[in-house]
């Protein structure tokens, strides 16, 4: 381990693209190799599967569920939230849940919480190659003409839209934050506070 470099630029340095595997359409990094190398380089980095109040591994809206779970590393945790979804990556209904399903979201959701320190981090962003490696040159994209923007409301804490933004917010969870927050844009303009405060209440 290279002690002058910080634990994310350590973990980023490394190059994954033999232990990642397609699926869906989508890549996969082997939870397994994931941690192994994670202990290699900090041997006293410690992962917890976060229970709900009733003692599950999982936590649910009343239609359907998501885990949380946190990784720990030179005593910094980085939590990921994660919908418990099925080969479609679509949400599985609460009644529909089986604990196989549990324990593959669970998995995945630690792979990405150690993504966030750094390893295999690049996977999720799209991109082909770590930090460090040269990359070919990406094409410049051809410039598409602007389009009228929409009309959009501004969107207060406390107001009447923001009661039903929180609704909506709480009854989408599986969707996932950045999904959510996307939505949000195309019908209100937000502040930071705003923003701030929809993160809080998909977190809550």
């Amino acid at each position: 381990m290279n002690k002058s470099k910080s634990v994310f630029e350590t973990l980023n340095s490394i190059n994954v693209n033999d232990k990642v595997e397609k699926k869906n359409n989508l890549t996969y990094l082997s939870w397994a190799w994931a941690w192994a190398e994670v202990k290699k380089n900090y041997p006293n980095s410690t992962y917890k599967i976060y229970e709900s109040e009733d003692g599950l591994f999982y936590h649910h809206d009343g239609k359907s569920a998501w885990v949380k779970t946190g990784v720990t590393i030179e005593g910094i945790e980085n939590i990921e939230y994660l919908p418990i979804m099925d080969f479609r990556n679509n949400s599985i209904l609460l009644d529909k849940l089986t604990s196989v399903d549990v324990n593959k979201a669970i998995q995945r959701s630690l792979t990405k919480a150690i993504a966030r320190h750094g390893l295999g981090l690049y996977v999720y962003a799209g991109e082909d190659l770590p930090e460090g490696t040269e990359k070919t040159p990406a094409k410049k994209p051809v410039a598409k003409k602007p389009t009228a923007k929409a009309t959009t409301i501004e969107l207060n804490i406390g107001d009447d839209n923001w009661q039903k933004v929180f609704k909506y917010i709480i009854a989408n969870k599986s969707k996932g934050l950045k999904v959510i927050g996307e939505e949000l844009k195309t019908k209100y303009s937000m502040s930071n506070e705003v923003k701030q405060e929809i993160m809080k209440a998909y977190n809550s």
